[in-house]
């Protein structure tokens, strides 16, 4: 059997109902993009059966792939492990809430396709489409000047969780990046640019899921993680 052209990985932790809604879609839409392709679920260490629900599809569909882990590895962790596990050329991923509109999936894909090392949504690009909270809003915002202002980004937008790799072009990258959780994203972008990838953002259609609010921690280690990594970048590994 050849090697699928996509693997499309989506990270989990406690996404029961979530996953009823994300696996079904993402099978019917990846059916009209590729003849080729793995959806693999990088579920981390749930406890409210998303597991099992995952394991039934699997049952019933051989491009479905579980990717189980018994204990909490972290959102980057597990985003990191899968991209290893994946069989596809073009490697992307994206949130199992379906925050960013799924008729962008084609041009995801497609931008790798035609070339291009990286490419990712952005949530605060001219000709963006976003319904969020202000606090998280102005969070964000804040938090993604400080990234290209210390850390030397052309993007937009580091957190959105809709990216594709071009697989041969990532993996030498992989081992350099050190955060196990959110600011994987972030580091992963900024690195890849350092190592002069091509890369490519576009504006995209995106709403904020149930339940997720900014917390003052969470403002505290968005500054953490910037300087840490300024530092890794400009002084320790140098």
């Amino acid at each position: 059997m050849a090697e699928p052209e996509v693997t499309v990985i989506i990270p989990v932790f406690n996404d029961h109902h979530s996953l009823e809604i994300a696996i079904p879609g993402s099978v019917d839409l990846l059916s009209r993009i590729t003849n080729g392709f793995e959806l693999i679920i990088a579920e981390d260490g749930s406890t409210d059966g998303s597991a099992e629900l995952v394991r039934q599809y699997e049952h019933q569909d051989t491009r479905i792939h579980l990717l189980h882990s018994d204990e909490r590895l972290g959102r980057g962790k597990a985003l990191t492990r899968a991209i290893y596990q994946s069989k596809g050329k073009i490697v992307c991923y994206y949130d199992v809430d379906l925050a960013t509109d799924m008729q962008h999936l084609p041009e995801l894909i497609g931008a790798i396709r035609e070339g291009a090392d990286i490419a990712t949504g952005s949530r605060l690009m001219p000709g963006s489409d976003i319904v969020r909270t202000g606090g998280r809003e102005i969070a964000s915002r804040s938090y993604n000047f400080l990234v290209r202002l210390f850390l030397g980004s052309r993007c937009y937008d580091h957190q959105c969780g809709f990216k594709a790799f071009n697989k041969e072009y990532i993996l030498p990258v992989l081992p350099a990046v050190r955060s196990n959780h959110w600011f994987w994203d972030t580091e992963l972008l900024v690195r890849s640019q350092r190592n002069g990838c091509r890369l490519v953002e576009f504006p995209v259609r995106w709403r904020a899921g149930k339940g997720t609010t900014v917390k003052m921690k969470d403002v505290f280690e968005m500054g953490s993680s910037i300087l840490m990594l300024w530092w890794q970048i400009h002084v320790s590994e140098n």
